[in-house]
């Protein structure tokens, strides 16, 4: 079994699920008393946050790059960025081991395609449905990316940073993001990426009217399967 490298702590939330998950996955797949070979980085994510939003994305690709040469340096033969948002500096991260970056959009647009659907709505940080680095990898797998209007933006960001990373599960919020979830449907979207971590932590298969495509869990997976190839 390789060992996983884990990129974490933003947040801490979602990464406790990776944990959760890998651990999960090997035992379903070893059985008995398996369990994963990892190793956990995690960052202090009001550092990042404030990088985030001061726009100081080199600076914050530094911090998980130093991040992932630790890991590197501690037996890890693959990495997870444990984040769809810090996927923006994998660049930086990449350039910084030898060993390889497994990337959540990737993962993503995989389990996606395999389901034959085409078009899909993206959830997630603001930074994540504005800007380019996530979306055109998604578009670079043959996928149309829908996201929603700026009001629906900045209420799903918004429950993501007050609410979720702090581990607040509230169902007004549920219910807030299925309309949303509706609007993108109306839209042509076929499926809904939760190109967020954290939104896995409200959103569940049964509360949307088309498939949901959960991106902790598929990178997971596809951790788990390299891990054991």
């Amino acid at each position: 079994m390789r060992t996983i490298g884990l990129i974490g702590g933003m947040s801490w939330e979602s990464s406790a699920v990776y944990y959760r998950l890998l651990n999960e996955l090997v035992r379903d797949r070893l059985g008995g008393l398996h369990s994963a070979r990892c190793v956990l980085h995690s960052v202090d994510f009001a550092e990042i946050e404030k990088l985030q939003t001061a726009g100081e994305w080199e600076h914050a690709g530094e911090i998980l790059a130093e991040a992932a040469r630790g890991l590197e340096a501690a037996g890890a033969d693959l990495l997870l960025i444990c984040t769809n948002t810090m996927h923006k500096v994998a660049g930086q991260v990449e350039a910084a081991v030898r060993v390889p970056l497994l990337h959540l959009a990737d993962a993503t647009a995989d389990a996606v395609r395999a389901d034959g659907l085409g078009r899909v709505g993206l959830l997630g940080t603001a930074f994540t449905m504005e800007q380019d680095f996530y979306r055109e990898r998604l578009a670079g797998h043959g996928l149309q990316v829908l996201t929603p209007d700026a009001a629906g933006r900045a209420l799903v960001h918004r429950v993501i940073y007050e609410e979720l990373c702090l581990g607040v599960v509230r169902d007004e919020s549920r219910a807030a993001y299925q309309d949303v979830i509706g609007e993108l449907v109306d839209a042509g979207a076929e499926g809904v990426v939760l190109g967020c971590t954290e939104i896995e932590l409200l959103i569940r298969p049964d509360d949307s009217p088309v498939p949901v495509f959960p991106t902790t869990r598929l990178h997971a997976e596809a951790a788990v399967a390299a891990a054991l190839a």
